[in-house]
């Protein structure tokens, strides 16, 4: 017999929630008005946006949590995230605390239930607040976040972890959580542009000044540098800069203070991101009748980028179609856009690009490649840089797992092979660090070396960005080893939407919220993690084979009322209970995970099939002990009334069977003390122990063996429970015949109302 899940999700009903506010603040607020070079006003816009409330689950997976998605426009100064949360009112609901998780161009990466992640993954905590519900049934959270950075934001929001208690639908009582984000952005619509080299004179009054300069690709760094600063408050240059976005979980943004700081004042940016906006906000610290006025400066470093000619491979292959990041070749070493000024490293080249092949395989599901699809030549004086664009905005719901094998020929012990993953710009300076730090962006280090020449690196949910793999050839003991050295690796570059297809024992699934797919696995056999791999709790090879042959051949026990059925000539009862031993023989050998597993029709099929065997056989049973002739069956497959309503209705047709026969005989029925105590009085006693095992025992751990005894009850008292046989007689008498040797047969038997 089959184990009835409970559903979860669905959309609810929004709810107008109030209750204690929950004030988090993350940076500082901006004020509702801001100073344009000291004359005009700024002018700040606010928008809202909202979404439907979903009903939350209990945490079990990354399926349990409710994820929502919301897109931030360009230069937002402040969101302001209010979190509403109610619940139902009623005996079932609990006080509890609601965990609600926070990401920057990516659905956060949770760990609720604690578990390890696969060998060469890089995680960073998510951040995450709880929003209690205690005393009132309604409550409100709100969080501020300053200087976002633009694009899409996730939230998703879930209940402590489950436990783990199988609970037949419809019979245990139920609680409905209701979670609504909402989210306040508020924007500047007037702001100052920063030509590079070029000052742009500025006054401070009580508000600050909102500036932006465009970074293009292929820069180096970017100097931002106050000048000529002038304050009637204070002595100094009393000016605090806030450069670039807050992110999260997490936060590169960078502020300078220049009272006190050494003149003029300066804020270096080493590989800063490119092509894009780089919003700067410039605050006085004098106080609010104090000016201050100075002339902010941006300058562009480019640097010399060296491509890999593909033109002969272009000609080579004329009759292939490549779908080539171009964004990585340069028309001529000296190529650059950094508008109308900015300055060019006139330096050796800087980086070397190497074009990639993007090739889309299916949902969540992408192949990176070099053009040439050969290795990549590193060397020691520039980086080798790859581009990877992950900037689809429906990139960031899989696995992105890089994979690095250097020459084994060309790999000598004084050599290693640094690498570096990183968003929004590559890294640049191995020469003077191996931080994989650029100016806002935490990168992911990887190295080859003699000893070691493979190297992996699996990242869950990558940002929506450019990503960028930097290699570059070193000589620890001595950098003169390295001049003429070269070697080439092998990268083996995919977006997957779970890593190993969550191995033997998961199942990757595709989520979907609205528009936006993203994969999860979901584990069994008692392993966890996010890709299936932590075994902790895991059940041995020999454990799931001992759960199989408790769960399929405890149904044996049926041959016992197949036996009395076709004893007492009761066939249709028998041909049901083989059905019903038959299916959910197979249904539980198909249900298992791991190695123990035999499907021989679709998991479905078989799990309908022995709901609907189930239902039926304690329908029959109950009714043939009314002793009808006719059977009317209602089944749900699911949920309580899946057994429940049949089993009602049969059990009040056969105790009006029962209270009208003893009405007409004038003795109680049935009649004799025999049938009661060894017969009825037993099975009902199986049957209601197997009924409380089934609605209030079960558990996931003990799922194997309470539901082996469920089927050893159920089918015990079921051959306990049926009647005995009518008095012998020709069952099936004909008493006409025709001349075409055609022959009418009814039925002559007779009732005798005997209980033996």
């Amino acid at each position: 017999m089959g184990r009835a899940g409970t559903g979860t999700g669905g959309e609810a009903v929004a709810a107008v929630v109030a209750g204690p506010l929950l004030l988090l603040l993350l940076a500082r607020p901006p004020p509702a008005s801001a100073g344009y070079s000291g004359k005009s006003e700024v002018g700040l816009v606010s928008e809202h946006f909202s979404q439907a409330p979903q009903r939350l689950s209990f945490y079990s997976w990354y399926g349990s949590a409710r994820l929502f998605r919301f897109r931030v426009p360009p230069d937002a100064v402040l969101l302001r995230w209010l979190l509403q949360v109610s619940r139902e009112s009623g005996a079932a609901c609990t006080d509890a605390e609601i965990t609600v998780h926070f990401r920057s161009g990516a659905p956060p990466v949770i760990n609720p239930l604690g578990t390890s992640f696969p060998d060469d993954t890089a995680v960073q905590p998510s951040f995450q607040v709880g929003v209690p519900l205690s005393t009132t049934p309604r409550s409100n959270a709100s969080v501020n976040v300053s200087h976002p950075a633009p694009g899409d934001w996730f939230v998703a929001a879930h209940l402590p972890p489950s436990s783990q208690k199988i609970e037949l639908k419809g019979l245990a009582p139920t609680c409905a959580y209701v979670f609504q984000p909402e989210l306040l952005v508020t924007r500047v619509v007037e702001i100052s542009i920063m030509e590079p080299d070029v000052p742009l004179p500025q006054t401070l009054l009580s508000h600050p000044s909102y500036l932006k300069v465009f970074v293009p690709d292929y820069t180096r760094e970017l100097l931002l540098e106050l000048r000529d600063c002038v304050s009637n408050g204070s002595l100094g240059c009393p000016v605090r800069l806030t450069v670039g976005p807050v992110t999260l979980p997490s936060n590169f943004q960078k502020v300078l203070t220049c009272t006190g700081a050494p003149w003029p004042c300066r804020l270096l940016l080493p590989s800063p991101p490119w092509d894009r906006w780089l919003q700067v906000t410039a605050e006085s610290l004098v106080g609010p009748l104090g000016t201050v006025a100075f002339s902010a400066v941006a300058a562009l470093t480019a640097c010399r980028p060296r491509s890999v000619t593909i033109q002969p491979l272009l000609q080579s292959s004329q009759n292939q179609s490549f779908n080539a990041s171009s964004g990585l070749l340069s028309p001529s070493p000296d190529h650059q856009d950094l508008g109308r000024s900015g300055r060019v490293d006139r330096s050796p080249f800087c980086l070397t690009n190497y074009p990639v092949t993007r090739e889309d395989m299916d949902v969540v599901s992408v192949h990176f490649q070099p053009l040439d699809r050969v290795s990549v030549r590193v060397c020691s004086d520039t980086p080798s840089v790859m581009r990877l664009r992950l900037n689809t905005g429906m990139d960031s719901g899989g696995s992105l797992t890089i994979s690095l094998r250097a020459n084994k020929t060309e790999m000598r012990n004084e050599t290693v092979v640094v690498a570096c993953v990183n968003a929004a710009s590559p890294f640049l300076g191995f020469n003077t660090s191996l931080n994989c730090t650029t100016a806002f962006f935490q990168g992911y280090p990887l190295s080859l070396s003699a000893w070691s020449r493979r190297a992996n690196l699996i990242i869950p949910y990558p940002e929506t960005d450019n990503w960028y793999l930097s290699l570059q050839l070193m000589c620890p003991e001595n950098a003169e080893d390295c001049e003429q050295a070269v070697v080439h690796v092998e990268t083996t570059l995919y977006l997957v939407p779970c890593l190993n297809d969550c191995g033997p024992y998961g199942q990757c699934l595709l989520l979907r919220r609205h528009s936006y797919l993203y994969a999860s696995c979901s584990c069994k056999a008692g392993w966890r993690g996010w890709s299936c791999t932590d075994n902790s709790t895991a059940q041995t090879v020999a454990q799931q084979r001992a759960a199989t042959l408790l769960l399929t051949l405890s149904n044996l026990m049926f041959l016992a009322p197949i036996a009395v059925s076709v004893r007492r000539f009761f066939l249709v009862e028998a041909s049901v209970y083989a059905y019903t031993m038959f299916f959910s023989t197979f249904y539980h050998a198909c249900d298992q995970p791991g190695e123990a597993v035999l499907c021989i029709l679709s998991y479905d099929t078989l799990q309908y099939c022995d709901f609907l065997g189930s239902g039926a056989a304690i329908w029959v049973t109950i009714l043939c002990m009314a002793r009808l002739k006719t059977v009317l069956k209602y089944l749900d497959r699911r949920g309580m009334w899946n057994m429940l309503g049949p089993c009602l209705f049969a059990f009040v047709i056969m105790a009006s069977m029962w209270a009208y026969r003893c009405g007409h005989r004038r003795q109680c029925y049935p009649t004799s003390w025999q049938r009661w105590a060894f017969y009825l009085l037993p099975g009902v006693s199986m049957a209601s122990v197997g009924i409380a095992i089934y609605t209030s025992m079960m558990t996931s751990d003990n799922y194997y063996y309470t539901h082996s005894i469920w089927h050893i009850l159920l089918a015990g008292s079921a051959a306990l429970l049926l009647p005995p046989p009518d008095q012998p007689a020709e069952p099936w008498a004909c008493s006409q015949k025709f001349p075409c040797h055609y022959q009418i047969c009814k039925n002559d038997r007779e009732e005798l109302y005997a209980v033996t």
